[in-house]
């Protein structure tokens, strides 16, 4: 039997591809720093602890070897130096990097936005073929473009599918940009002001497209930096509609052109100036892949994840990363005094 370790087996992404790489017949060894399972994996998976720093600890995970390990948390350039060092134990690799290294043909990207003309202005759709940041260690984006180069310059020993993931979403996420509609919706805002128009689009990745993507790239080794995106990218005001039909809400959007009119006030956990829309062309050759779910589809477990979370207290403590990367989201005050100047 083909066997499989999965590293952030517990993490948003890393559940629903436990279940599909052993639906599809492998032998998984779940990891994560917990050591959990998921009520959803079937009994035959192995769920072990590993603390992703420890050396010694992915050597004794790996054992004799594994056919194909599946990276959710490799985030600096140790982390694939790590992998390259134990190229002789792995058949292959896939991992998890991000949209977020790409840059324009002005060299301005994700680590630009806050910058006067700053935000980066990419082609529609991206194709893997599209610039990249420096590699280093000085921001997020960076940082995974050092793994993704580490790993492709082994790619003679150690063949790894990068997978460069949109805006992620699903359940047990711990930044749910969907947060931002539903909170408004339990706390009974009939209105809403979204900014750009409500035209934004920043291209998402259900969990369960990513799934069949690692289950994809697993049965078919190979060198290569796929896009992972779904296969429609909706504009916000389309999100906020589905999640309303979700959960059975109606409210007012009230649509600002241009950039938001305030702080706190507009702008949403999607809201861009321009699209950000990528192209899966490469991963359907690739892979063969088709779509498997629509944004909508996968909205309620979405929805009941974040209600329930969202019930153990104020949301600041429940989604402290969301908080840190966003700042007050729900800055009432400010958007009911902008509403009555309006």
């Amino acid at each position: 039997m083909r066997r499989a370790v999965v590293i952030g087996a517990t993490g948003q992404i890393g559940r629903p591809t436990v279940t599909a790489l052993a639906r599809d017949g492998w032998e998984v060894t779940a990891a994560s720093r917990g050591g959990g399972r998921d009520a959803a994996w079937p009994d035959g998976v192995r769920a072990v602890r590993l603390d992703r720093e420890d050396d010694k600890a992915l050597e004794a995970v790996l054992g004799d070897g594994c056919d194909v390990l599946v990276d959710m948390v490799a985030f600096r350039q140790h982390h694939a130096r790590r992998l390259t060092g134990l190229a002789d134990r792995i058949g292959s690799a896939v991992v998890i990097s991000s949209v977020s290294v790409y840059v324009d043909d002005r060299g301005r990207g994700f680590d630009t936005q806050a910058e006067p003309d700053g935000f980066p202005h990419y082609p529609l759709p991206i194709p893997e073929t599209q610039r990249t940041v420096s590699p280093g260690e000085a921001t997020y984006s960076t940082a995974k473009a050092a793994v993704e180069r580490e790993l492709l310059a082994a790619a003679d020993r150690l063949p790894t599918t990068l997978l460069r993931a949109g805006a992620v979403h699903g359940p047990h996420c711990r930044t749910p940009r969907e947060l931002y509609f539903v909170k408004r919706n339990l706390d009974g805002r009939r209105k809403r002001v979204i900014s750009y128009g409500g035209r934004s689009r920043f291209h998402p990745v259900s969990v369960h497209t990513l799934a069949e993507l690692i289950r994809l790239a697993a049965a078919r080794p190979g060198a290569r930096v796929l896009n992972a995106v779904d296969s429609e990218a909706p504009t916000v005001t389309a999100i906020a509609r589905a999640i309303d039909e979700v959960m059975g809400f109606e409210a007012e959007d009230v649509l600002v052109e241009g950039a938001p009119p305030a702080p706190t006030v507009g702008r949403t956990p999607w809201s861009v100036p321009v699209p950000i829309v990528c192209d899966m062309t490469a991963a359907e050759r690739e892979l063969g892949y088709r779509p498997v779910v629509r944004y909508a589809e996968t909205l309620p477990e979405t929805v009941e994840c974040i209600e329930r979370r969202l019930a153990e207290g104020d949301w600041r403590e429940v989604y402290p990363k969301m908080y840190a990367a966003y700042g007050d989201l729900f800055d009432y005050a400010a958007e009911d005094a902008w509403l009555a100047r309006r």
